[in-house]
């Protein structure tokens, strides 16, 4: 996995070839990173199934209830058929964008 720094959020990027993998790997790990806004990189997936997307849910609701941003950067998948419990972008800009709208947000009391 490699992992990049930005200003108030990190990437995580799946190394490897296997969604599932990175998403059980994600999950297990998720308590090192709970108090960060995280956007999940899984553009380099070019058929992406929506049941492949689902294993992030579980660590996506959990990262999510802790009021910290899990935003996920895919391109291939029909953002029609993915649960409104997800965020899932089509570019790491609109990732990013995401993540500063929810901090104005969250700073509001929202």
């Amino acid at each position: 996995m490699k992992i990049t720094e930005k200003e108030g959020y990190r990437i995580f990027e799946d190394e490897k070839n296997n969604v599932s993998e990175f998403a059980a790997f994600l999950e297990s790990i998720q308590p090192k990173f709970k108090d960060d806004n995280v956007v999940v990189d899984i553009l380099k997936y070019g058929d992406l199934e929506l049941d492949e997307l689902l294993k992030f849910l579980d660590v996506s609701n959990r990262h999510r209830k802790g009021r910290r941003s899990f935003v996920i950067a895919n391109d291939t998948i029909n953002i029609e058929q993915v649960p409104e419990e997800l965020l899932v972008v089509p570019t790491l800009q609109e990732a990013e964008d995401i993540i500063q709208m929810e901090e104005i947000e969250r700073d509001l009391g929202f």
